[in-house]
């Protein structure tokens, strides 16, 4: 007998639901795994190379140490040679299209390598790439990638210079003696790379000063004057871990360029060393980050909580201990920032920025009412002093950017849709002061930060993200994640009716024949690779849930804002609050039921994908630092469970508020009919 789609959404969430909680790392919070990076492993490489080519007489913490980084390089460019795509070329993942950027990291580590320990890439694979790279346009298509932002594109030259394949005269001179300054005053300088890149300024612009061509004689003595103070900046932004960010590049391009300056014996790089051995995946390679278990635990526990019968059975006491422990107490070294934030990860390496942050609100709104009395205090000043955090993170423009505020010159500094959204939610979550300061002064930054979307919203309706992408798109963009994004803002209530109607009509419009969303044809080709060959999808899991997720709260939101009205009927006038609820309740797809159509052709995919065990093949849809993609394997588990619990709350015969933390008693119980959005 053929079960309702409310009836086998219910079954699969609950499976889901197993899935994810037998996830927890340690019973009570989640880490995930990033993916293996050819980019990540070729700049370890080249850097644990650079320490053997360039220290006399090898390191001087002994020959095992020596051995152990031997063992690393050889391991290295194993997986390396496993990685070549058939083009030549090389990708950041096992699932990613060669790029120009990838491709010349992993020469410059075979040059290295064999420089070092005399292993380079087989021969082969040395003539198809170097014949790849010369097709896509060599150095031209480098700089074309990357523009004006010399984030990427100077560290990648330098690694080539490191190695012999280009002259150092090609390495654009970095103005390391800024980093002497204050912190405070980076914005204004005017820096030629991003707020998260100054280890990298440092010690690549060292390097480039040492053997590069010769600055004039005033900037020469200030850069060599600079030199001493500089290195105490490296010292002091380096984490407890060595590694800056926790990221395997950045600490990669500061060891190499120490030690290409005959200072690999220097602490920062003998802690940078030290990182990339113990990071080190037991296949050979780097992940792009160590790993990003508060990012991956707030997600998990929001996915959780958008179930209607969920009853809060996750939220432990060791997981508030946990979670709140992650909020950051003191000023970060790295960028400055205050108090208040939350990063990626629990790990020393991670900085507070304004994805995690919102993250970590909603999730502990979620949990605190499952918590004993005490905790839920201490719940509620992490969440004021956050909002306040976020509050002082908000750029002029209305937006919110990720880490620094004020920078804007470059992409990854400017205010972006995602993080704009991310953050309106979280300060729409009321504490248990609703008259504080905090909440005061929200209220009109949150008018600002709307205004910011609606006019940064595309012509077609839709948004684009700052973190994510879509590698079979031609500018790499990912429209689906970024509206999806900003549609959940609509918890807020403060998006314009005409703009939720537009983002959502660009969902409706790009939902693809198989009924999910986001993809290309890489989805195809890798899963037929995959024994997929009965199969036709185009779909990601990733982008399809996330859609899903968004029409389902925007028409969530209308149908209870529908019941309130329902309620002013009987009264004579209705204010202006009450035409607010209206216009919402009105937000559909030109009066036709074509949003519950592609909600429910969404979830039938989503479930499809489940019984095809698909939603345990995650897809490179992650953008880090400089356009490095990444998949993280909890993606779609999560990703998934939020989207058909929030599903099921549509599919309730009661409205429910979002974000409800009610006892599981008090939920509606579902129906076997989808209402009229």
């Amino acid at each position: 007998m053929n079960r309702s789609l409310i009836d086998r959404t219910r079954a699969t969430l609950d499976q889901l639901r197993g899935e994810l909680l037998a996830e927890r790392s340690d019973g009570h919070h989640w880490t995930g795994t990033l993916s293996p990076s050819a980019l990540s492993t070729a700049t370890a490489v080249s850097a644990m190379s650079a320490i053997l080519i360039h220290s006399r007489g090898g390191p001087q913490t002994g020959a095992l140490a020596d051995e152990q980084i031997r063992y690393c390089i050889t391991s290295g460019v194993q997986y390396l040679q496993s990685q070549q795509n058939e083009d030549g070329g090389f990708g950041d993942t096992d699932r990613s299209h060669s790029n120009i950027a990838t491709s010349y990291l992993v020469q410059a580590a075979s040059a290295l390598a064999d420089q070092a320990i005399g292993r380079p890439l087989t021969q082969p694979a040395i003539v198809a790439l170097e014949q790849y790279i010369k097709q896509v346009g060599e150095l031209d298509a480098l700089k074309a990638r990357y523009g004006k932002d010399k984030t990427f594109v100077v560290p990648i030259l330098t690694n080539m210079a490191i190695a012999g394949l280009v002259p150092w005269k090609e390495v654009a001179a970095l103005p390391f003696e800024a980093a002497v300054f204050p912190q405070s005053m980076y914005r204004l300088l005017q820096m030629p790379v991003v707020s998260y890149a100054i280890p990298a300024l440092v010690a690549i612009g060292q390097a480039r000063h040492y053997h590069g061509p010769r600055a004039f004689f005033p900037i020469r003595l200030i850069r060599s004057a600079a030199i001493g103070r500089s290195m105490s900046v490296l010292e002091k932004m380096q984490p407890q871990s060595g590694g800056y960010l926790e990221a395997t590049p950045l600490t990669s391009f500061v060891v190499m360029s120490l030690a290409a300056t005959e200072r690999g014996e220097h602490q920062v790089s003998r802690r940078g060393l030290e990182f990339l051995r113990n990071s080190m995946s037991e296949d050979g390679s780097w992940p792009i980050d160590t790993n990003l278990a508060t990012w991956v635990t707030s997600l998990s526990m929001n996915a959780l909580a958008a179930d209607p019968t969920d009853d809060r059975a996750w939220c432990t006491p060791e997981l508030a201990d946990w979670h709140l422990g992650c909020q950051h107490k003191i000023r970060h070294p790295f960028t400055g920032a205050e108090p208040g934030g939350w990063g990626w990860s629990d790990l020393s390496g991670a900085v507070p920025d304004s994805d995690d942050t919102p993250a970590a609100i909603l999730a502990l709104s979620h949990m605190k009412s499952a918590l004993d009395e005490k905790r839920q205090q201490r719940c509620e000043v992490a969440m004021e002093a956050a909002k306040g955090w976020l509050l002082k993170l908000q750029n002029r423009d209305g937006g919110w950017p990720t880490f620094c505020r004020g920078w804007g010159k470059l992409p990854f500094d400017r205010s972006s849709n995602d993080l704009t959204a991310h953050a309106l939610r979280a300060l729409s979550v009321h504490g248990a002061s609703e008259c504080s300061a905090i909440e005061a002064q929200a209220g009109r930054q949150l008018t600002a930060g709307t205004r910011f979307l609606e006019d940064n919203q595309e012509p077609d309706g839709a948004w684009l993200p700052l973190w994510f992408g879509n590698q079979d798109r031609e500018d790499e963009s990912n429209p689906v994640y970024g509206t999806s994004r900003v549609l959940l803002a609509a918890t807020s209530g403060t998006l314009a009716t005409e703009s939720l109607q537009a983002g959502c009509q660009y969902l409706i419009n790009n939902q693809n024949s198989d009924g999910g969303w986001g993809g290309g044809g890489s989805v195809a080709f890798w899963l037929k690779k995959k024994q997929f060959e009965e199969f036709e999808f185009v779909s990601s899991v990733e982008e399809t849930a996330l859609a899903v997720e968004a029409l389902a709260t925007v028409a969530l939101c209308g149908k209870n804002a529908s019941i309130q009205v329902q309620k002013l009927d009987t009264k004579r006038d209705k204010t202006a609050e009450d035409e607010r609820f209206l216009a919402q309740s009105a937000v559909q797809h030109g009066g036709t039921n074509a949003m519950t159509q592609a909600i429910i052709g969404g979830v039938e995919f989503l479930l499809d994908s489940v019984d095809q065990k698909r939603h345990r093949l995650p897809w490179p849809i992650g953008f880090y630092f400089a356009k490095l993609w990444y998949h993280e394997r909890l993606y779609p588990l999560i990703f998934t469970t939020g989207a058909l619990g929030k599903y099921l709350q549509l599919a309730a015969d009661k409205p429910t508020r979002p974000g409800s933390t009610n006892d599981k008693n008090s939920f509606p119980k579902p129906t076997h009919t989808l209402p009229e959005v």
